[in-house]
């Protein structure tokens, strides 16, 4: 009886499974290049075979293309002091956000070495140009630096301004 019982649980635990699988997608970011899933959806509800008509391309595979990146902008972010500030958020890994801009440039030479000390990873969050991009790399002195925007990660730590180093400690310029 205590087996027809357990197999009777694990049949309702998987039959509820495809529910919970085709729950409705919610959106978390749109870079304004977003497309809908929905062409895709229906094609997996579809029960029918689906040919295209269309010329299969294959993909293009290899490096990034640097251009598509470009410009990278962080809304609600701007070059500018940062006061120092605790905070008691847990992160694993200090980081630190930089822009293009001067004072970003000044700030990365004369932190370099602690940055590596500490295994900071670096967010470039504003360049204009390919120029730009590889003005902070031949600064970064081998730090790793990826180019993205922080409105949200800014926002959430409530930081208007860069540059600015972020760790488990506090937030600092």
């Amino acid at each position: 009886m205590a087996l027809y019982k357990r197999n009777s649980i694990v049949l309702v635990i998987m039959s509820m499974i495809p529910l919970c699988a085709w729950a409705g997608v919610t959106m978390i970011y749109d870079s304004g290049q977003t497309r809908s899933l929905a062409p895709y959806l229906e094609i997996l509800e579809s029960s029918e075979p689906v040919t295209n008509s269309q010329p299969t391309r294959s993909p293009r595979l290899g490096a990034a293309d640097i251009q598509s990146l470009l410009p990278i902008r962080s809304p609600g972010l701007s070059p500018g002091p940062v006061p120092s500030r605790v905070h008691n958020r847990p992160f694993a890994r200090p980081f630190f956000l930089i822009g293009s801009d001067t004072r970003s440039r000044q700030w990365l030479v004369q932190h370099r070495e602690r940055l590596k000390a500490i295994g900071a990873v670096g967010m470039l969050v504003q360049a204009e140009t390919r120029e730009d991009l590889q003005a902070t790399a031949n600064l970064s002195g081998g730090l790793p630096i990826m180019p993205a925007s922080a409105a949200d990660i800014a926002a959430a730590l409530n930081i208007s301004h860069y540059p600015v180093l972020v760790s488990s400690q506090g937030i600092e310029q």
